[in-house]
């Protein structure tokens, strides 16, 4: 069993953590089938009933974990599009894929924030968190950079036919592979939540949830953004050139 309080959290007095410890102990002594003391509640030496592990997170530290994790979504977001951007040999390519990203991140980190307290299971948004939503976020960009390339091929084979054509081309020779893809990761993650235990569950949640969202995303958010995009850019360009060829007139 894992219990979270915010009892008296702001205070780092060690005198704190012996009153919870104690609270703990005349709270949940009454259910054990074994008398014990309180010294033996505390360590896991003598009686394997007692506490098993503990951890204490301050408002200092709470602050520096919270900075930390939106440097890191963001720094990660800004390197996949420079990635994206360089393969691809197009700003728009990149923007469609940090869309599509920051996305799946957005919503999984809301759905923890409105459900943390609510459902049976662990929802914290810790240190397990932040590296569920990184390994989300390097999970989802996979679909993306399918279906570009794929994009990519047909725009090399099919010069003379328009990008509306191709994207939609790719996307339904893409769409098997991305579901099967996203269907046999997901039944893993299914069996990790349901019986991985309470320490990996509120993980394979967010992973799960990444694998959803991250899945449509890639085909309903990415790769839309990237075709208005291209499509917004080749017609600033268009007016651009017929501006130079009036000029010269």
């Amino acid at each position: 069993m894992k219990i979270t309080t915010q009892y008296k959290n702001d205070e780092e007095s060690s005198d704190v953590d012996a009153e919870v410890e104690s609270k703990l102990f005349n709270a949940l002594s009454p259910f054990f089938e074994e008398k014990m003391t309180i010294d033996d509640f505390k360590s896991t030496l003598s009686n394997a009933n007692g506490i098993i592990s503990s951890d204490k997170v301050g408002p200092t530290i709470a602050n520096d974990i919270k900075r930390d994790a939106v440097i890191a979504v963001i720094l990660a977001l800004i390197v996949i599009f420079a990635y994206i951007a360089f393969r691809f040999r197009g700003w728009t390519w990149g923007l469609g894929g940090v869309v599509s990203l920051a996305h799946t991140a957005i919503i999984v980190i809301g759905f923890f924030s409105l459900f943390s307290g609510i459902l049976p299971f662990n929802l914290d948004v810790d240190q397990t968190f932040i590296a569920a939503i990184l390994t989300i976020i390097g999970y989802a960009i996979n679909d993306n950079v399918v279906i570009f390339d794929r994009i990519r091929e047909y725009r090399t084979l099919h010069p003379n036919t328009d990008i509306k054509t191709n994207t939609n081309l790719a996307l339904n020779a893409t769409l098997t592979r991305t579901l099967n893809t996203s269907v046999s990761t997901l039944v893993t993650m299914l069996a990790i939540a349901i019986w991985g235990g309470e320490s990996i569950r509120g993980l394979a949640v967010a992973l799960i949830l990444g694998i959803l969202i991250g899945t449509y995303a890639s085909i309903f958010i990415g790769t839309p953004v990237m075709y208005d995009a291209t499509i917004a850019r080749q017609k600033k360009l268009a007016a651009a050139e017929s501006t130079k060829k009036t000029s010269r007139k």
